[in-house]
Parts: structure tokens; C-alpha cells; sequence
């Protein structure tokens, strides 16, 4: 067991900070249409234009260029418009800048792994803990020139990150690639330009706590009326005061509406996004807000009545119920999912997954759930895995950020607890102590079945080992299993099996009290000198045994 890291403790994940709700904008008038367009496409090209002047202020950003950006987009749509649109230049320009330095740690760990197998002689074998050399000098010679490739991409990126450049594309880098491989989308060349066009609108605003109904640049009423106002340029358009559109569409969330006309009525903030589905034709409407997390259950109430253990895999999600002692009891359950197709397919899968996991263990009143914390953003490079192809494809497909946020989102509003356990050699020792000892003729235990127990387990603070390691051989006295299951105040919980005494192993305990005589020895010489032999003429009845009363007799 030696040279194993040290393992982090599990904690309670937070809840949500923040909620999004989508509805359809069904029942548009053509004109509803084109003024949807017209604005959409106006502020888009501020919006580019802004981020442009952002990208190329970089680290020189201060308050009075924000201040000077905002004046000049006020002049040309509205002082709300312009804060919307300046605000989220500096959101994606943030973004980009994480993504910048992720990418610069990717590089990092890239080029260390090669230089460490270029180090060693040509078909070294590796350990566990560091790969080996490169099999074949053509495979040294490549990685070698790779080495040079990444190093100039790393001096690349680190140069604009001191600088404070930025590489931004508004729609999307892939939709952009996307046009110089039209056969394999498969699309028309019509049929990008209209997605491009737009994915690149800008229809939304954030809210404003103490305004009407929470917003003032899209304003939704508690009883479904959309409004927006419009830009200057397009005043003309509008159909109500105050260079207002008023849509003909009257919406409804399904789901969570109540929460949110509860804070349109109390002019709390709501942000707002209008987005168009070219594929499908259809015009969407999704409302957000911000509210202070849940506060978080401690984990030793959220374990009390035991914990549910969730095992995360590319195709399904395999879960075990554990008592509050850490025994498995029922059967393994398994929520099946499918990751192919389009994203909105897969995503729909992994809360369908989640919604069955969260309603079974409503079903066994378990108020605590375990997960794995995985993190795959640095065991996906090509250095590490080498050819493990099917490897980095199998951990790449799993969506473990996703899993986790939804299951938290989706848990918050069900009272259960999301558990976040260390997943470091879970699937082995769950494997090695728990998956034979329950496999049976009637069932058949996986290794994602034990690994569910291991994370369960180790939530509730128990080892995963089912028993520990008896005493020496030259330590007889006290050989014997010493359990771990029972709870940590029971008596006698480390200590060795005592002896029961019965037919099988005609032993006694040595606290146990005498309650007759000690048996005499079989032999004559040793028999006591108090005992007379007695010996009947006749057999008795049992009668006359029973009047006579009891005798030693031998």
C-alpha cells in the first residue's frame, strides 16, 4: 500500500447560485418577425464592434474607456442597450482569458510528459506512477518534433497572455471552421449564412432589481406580454409608448413560472435572451436570475440515514444504497443513458438518468447521494494516453462537469445532499473487497457495482477494505477477524471473535461463570476420593429414577 497520495476528504456540494428557464415564443406575427430581425442584427454588429475595442484595449482596460465605449453605443441604440452590449464584451473577454490559461497548463503538462520520455532509452518499460521511453526510434524521432511544435505554441500563448491579447469569434469557432467543409456539416452554403447570421444577433439584457417587473429593456409581465424597446434607429418600428415593441406572443414557463412571476412582482432582476432556431424555425425565450445558495446540509445529518453511492461511467450511472454503518443492502441499480447524437439529445439523457436516480432515492428516504469528484481536463492530452485512443475517446465522452452540475441543480429542489468524494482507487478496491463477496448465482455484481459501494463508503467515512487485517501468526491468543463495520463507539469492535461455547466447538469462554462441577476424568486413578461407585442391581424405571432423585453415577 505504500506510495499512494494522499486522499482529500468528501464535503457537501453547494447548490445552485442561479436558475435559467426556456420558453417558446409561439403565435409571431410576420412583423414580430422582422422587428426581432432588424434588432438583432443591429446590435449585433455593435456588439462585434465593442468587443473588438475591448480586445484591443487588453490589460489597458480601465474605467473611463468602459465609460467612453458605453457613450458611443448610447448615441446609436439606448443607454440600457449599451449596457447590456459592454457588459458582455467583458464577460466573453474574460472567458477567453481562462480558456487562455487552461491552455497554457495543457501545453505544460504536454511538453513536460515528452521530455520525460524522451529522456529514457528507446523501449524502457514505465511503472504506474511515469511512462516509459518510446517503443521504436521513428516514435522518438516524431515526439521529438512535436516537442518543438508545442514549445512554440506555448512561447505563442504566453507572449499574448503578457501582452493581454485575446482570440475571440463571435458565433463560434466551429460554426466559422465549418464553412470550409460544407459537404461534411452537411449544409448549404445559404443554410450557414443563416445560422451564422444568427448566432451572431444579440437579443438580450440583464436585469435591474427595483425597475419594472425587473427589467426594462425586455420586459416580460406576470401575465405572459413580451416588450422590448428598441434602438434608436429603429424608434420608428414601435407600436407602444416610449419606443416600446410589444410582441403578439404571450409566454409561459412550465417550469418554476410560479418563482419567477413571484419576483417579477417584486421587481426583483430577471435577465432575458431571445434566441432563433434556424434548423427548426422557431423563436425562444429564456429568463434568468440569481439567488443566494442553499445553504448546505452538514455531513453528518445528510448521512444519517445512510447514502446512496453513485459510480459515473461513459453509458451509465451505477448506484448501490449503503446503510448508516456502510452495508450494502437491496439490489444495484443502473440508469442507462446514450452520449450520441446532437447535444440537446444528450443532454436530455443525462437529466433523464439523474431524474430516475433522484426519484429512487426519494423512494428509499436516503437525503444524501455520492459522486466522484472527476476532473478529465487534464488526462485527455495525447501526451499522457499515448496511443490509448479508445482511452482518451471513452474519458472525453463522459460528462462529468455536466453530471455534476445538473445533479446538483436538480437535487437542491428535492432536499437531498450531493456528497464529493476523492476517486482515487475506488473502481480497484471496490473490485478487490466487494465485487465476489457479492456475486451470487442470482446476481451477477460489475466492477461499477463495487466501485458504487467504495465511493458510498468512503462518503461515510468508513474504509473500503470490508474487514481489517488479522493479528500475526505468533500471535495466536488473539487471532481471530476484527470487523469494521459496526460504529466506532461499539464495544468490542477491534477486538478478536469471542468463543461461543456449543456442540460444534465444545468450548468456553474464560469470563464465563461455573454453573456445575468439573467433569471427572475417565480414568480410575484420577477419580476423586469423594465419589463412591454405586452401581443398581436392576434398571430402573423412569419412575423409580425420578423417586430416587440424582446420584453420581459414572
Amino acid at each position: 500500500m505504500g506510495g499512494l497520495r494522499e486522499l482529500s476528504a468528501p464535503f457537501v456540494a453547494l447548490g445552485p447560485a442561479g436558475v435559467a428557464v426556456r420558453t417558446r415564443l409561439k403565435d409571431l406575427t410576420p412583423r414580430d418577425e422582422e422587428v426581432l430581425r432588424l434588432t438583432g442584427a443591429h446590435l449585433g454588429v455593435l456588439a462585434s464592434r465593442d468587443l473588438k475595442a475591448r480586445c484591443a484595449d487588453g490589460l489597458d482596460h480601465t474605467g473611463d474607456t468602459w465609460a467612453a465605449r458605453k457613450r458611443e453605443l448610447t448615441a446609436v441604440s439606448s443607454s440600457r442597450w449599451a449596457g447590456a452590449v459592454t457588459k458582455a464584451s467583458h464577460d466573453q473577454w474574460a472567458l477567453a482569458r481562462r480558456g487562455q490559461a487552461a491552455h497554457i497548463q495543457n501545453l505544460e503538462a504536454g511538453i513536460q510528459a515528452i521530455t520525460h520520455r524522451l529522456s529514457l532509452p528507446i523501449g524502457e518499460k514505465g511503472c504506474k506512477r511515469a511512462p516509459g521511453g518510446y517503443r521504436s526510434r521513428r516514435e522518438w524521432f516524431a515526439k521529438a518534433r512535436r516537442l518543438h511544435v508545442l514549445e512554440d505554441r506555448l512561447a505563442r500563448t504566453r507572449e499574448d497572455r503578457d501582452s493581454g491579447r485575446v482570440r475571440v469569434v463571435r458565433g463560434g469557432k466551429r460554426l466559422l471552421g465549418t464553412r470550409h467543409r460544407l459537404d461534411a456539416a452537411p449544409l448549404t452554403e445559404r443554410e450557414w449564412r443563416e445560422r451564422w447570421e444568427a448566432s451572431r444577433w444579440f437579443l438580450q439584457a440583464d436585469g435591474e432589481s427595483g425597475k419594472r417587473f425587473g427589467n426594462e429593456t425586455i420586459r416580460v409581465t406576470p401575465d405572459g406580454e413580451v416588450s422590448l424597446k428598441l434602438p434608436a434607429p429603429l424608434a420608428g418600428l414601435a407600436n407602444a409608448t416610449h419606443g416600446r415593441y410589444i410582441l403578439a406572443s404571450r409566454v409561459t414557463f412550465a417550469h418554476r413560472g410560479t418563482e419567477r412571476a413571484d419576483r417579477v412582482q417584486a421587481n426583483r432582476a430577471v435577465a432575458y435572451r431571445i434566441d432563433y432556431d434556424t434548423e427548426r424555425g422557431r423563436w425562444y425565450l429564456t429568463a434568468s436570475w440569481q439567488y443566494a445558495p442553499t445553504k448546505t446540509l452538514p455531513l453528518e445529518a445528510a448521512l444519517a440515514h445512510g447514502v446512496i453511492g453513485v459510480d459515473t461511467n461513459a453509458d451509465h450511472l451505477a448506484a448501490w444504497r449503503l446503510d448508516r454503518h456502510g452495508n450494502p443492502t437491496g439490489r444495484p441499480r443502473r440508469f442507462h443513458f446514450d452520449l450520441t447524437g446532437s447535444a440537446g439529445h444528450r443532454d436530455a439523457q443525462v437529466r433523464h438518468a439523474l431524474t430516475r436516480l433522484l426519484h429512487w432515492a426519494r423512494t428509499c428516504g436516503i437525503t444524501a447521494i455520492a459522486v466522484e469528484d472527476l476532473d478529465f481536463g487534464a488526462e485527455k492530452t495525447r501526451e499522457k494516453h499515448g496511443r490509448k485512443k479508445r482511452f482518451r475517446q471513452l474519458i472525453s465522452g463522459m460528462p462529468t462537469g455536466r453530471l455534476r452540475a445538473r445533479l446538483a441543480s436538480m437535487a437542491d429542489q428535492t432536499g437531498i445532499a450531493i456528497i464529493a468524494v476523492d476517486p482515487a482507487y475506488t473502481s480497484r478496491w471496490g473490485a478487490q473487497h466487494w465485487q465476489k463477496p457479492l456475486t451470487s448465482k442470482n446476481r451477477k455484481t460489475t466492477r461499477h457495482d463495487a466501485a458504487s459501494i467504495a465511493i458510498g463508503r468512503r462518503a461515510q467515512g468508513h474504509p473500503i477494505r470490508r474487514r481489517t487485517t488479522p493479528p500475526h501468526d505468533d500471535r495466536s491468543d488473539r487471532r481471530g477477524h476484527r470487523t469494521v463495520q459496526a460504529e466506532p463507539g461499539t464495544l468490542g469492535r477491534e477486538e478478536p471473535r469471542p468463543r461461543i461455547p456449543g456442540p460444534r466447538t465444545r468450548s468456553v469462554s474464560p469470563e464465563a461463570e461455573r454453573t456445575r462441577a468439573t467433569r471427572t476424568s475417565k480414568t480410575v486413578r484420577d477419580a476423586r476420593s469423594e465419589q463412591e461407585w454405586v452401581q443398581d442391581p436392576l434398571l430402573l424405571t423412569d419412575e423409580e429414577r425420578c423417586d430416587r432423585g440424582p446420584r453420581n453415577v459414572w
